[in-house]
């Protein structure tokens, strides 16, 4: 339930009122922008929000429970902060939207109405529909380990525990040219032997792409450089001399967890795991049934 303040109160039971809806937009990346449906700017809050978004939302309501409740927010894609590019590369997808009322006149007067995720958004002639469900839609979400013999963790994070910045997990180069839709040739990784990177990471550091990350599916070696070929994305592509930063890649198996990062020891799966073919097969000569482990 909004909880208004009191000047603001005061204000809505005048018989004219000078309030205006604002939107504080929060991407993943923790890249904060404003937006408002005045014709002025507006600064509260910490936030600073702009009038140029033309933005205006589709009728809201909330239900008691636990169903996830949807509004739409349209907008033209306009402002510095709105870029076609960027919704296309995905950098709004689950993004944050706040809604405020606030009294434009005095804009510390303000009340936060609704706090939402982008779901869906579709874009035509210049504008957007982006689709906001409620944080409900997080009881959707699974959030519970599963039982699988491939590791669950990120190669690098807190409970994988494997340190990027040694030497050999870790390289940087340049965009050559591009040989496939998605497959790239690059310097600066003759040193490192095929496959090394496949199912790692590629980090952007210059180019129209600065700051994005894509997931390098393989990693193969050239007299004249390396390829690699990357997830399929959309968005701006990069050109030649664009430099990136690379960190090696894990299968998730435990054979490679335990020879290529000697972090066994740390391994988030079950690679003991019989599976249902070792389970219910039967018993004939040869087969050692004794209990022991699968993988050593």
């Amino acid at each position: 339930m909004t909880s208004y303040p009191e000047s603001l109160t005061a204000h809505l039971a005048r018989d004219v009122t000078t309030v205006c809806t604002a939107w504080r937009l929060t991407r993943r990346d923790g890249d904060v922008s404003g937006y408002t449906d005045h014709d002025r700017s507006l600064a509260f809050d910490g936030t600073a929000f702009e009038p140029a978004s033309g933005f205006s939302a589709s009728e809201a309501q909330e239900t008691l429970g636990l169903a996830v409740d949807t509004v739409d927010v349209e907008g033209a894609l306009s402002s510095a902060g709105l870029v076609e590019e960027e919704i296309e590369a995905g950098l709004l997808d689950d993004a944050t939207l706040e809604t405020f009322m606030v009294n434009w006149r005095d804009p510390a007067d303000f009340a936060l109405v609704r706090k939402a995720t982008i779901g869906r958004i579709t874009r035509s002639d210049g504008r957007f529909v982006a689709e906001l469900k409620s944080r409900m839609h997080q009881l959707d979400q699974p959030n519970a380990r599963r039982l699988t013999r491939a590791c669950d963790a990120e190669l690098g994070d807190a409970r994988c525990g494997v340190a990027l910045d040694r030497p050999g997990f870790s390289g940087t180069g340049e965009m050559l040219d591009t040989v496939a839709p998605d497959a790239w040739r690059v310097s600066g990784l003759a040193d490192f032997e095929a496959g090394w990177f496949s199912g790692g990471v590629l980090t952007w550091t210059s180019g129209v792409r600065q700051g994005r990350s894509e997931r390098i599916v393989d990693h193969r070696r050239q007299d004249d450089g390396a390829l690699l070929f990357l997830r399929p994305f959309t968005g701006a592509r990069p050109a030649p001399g664009d430099a990136f930063a690379v960190v090696a890649g894990c299968d998730k198996s435990f054979a490679t967890c335990k020879a290529k990062f000697d972090n066994h020891a740390n391994f988030r799966g079950f690679p003991h795991l019989p599976g249902n073919d070792a389970a219910y097969q039967y018993v004939s000569e040869g087969l050692v049934f004794d209990g022991g482990p699968i993988v050593r």
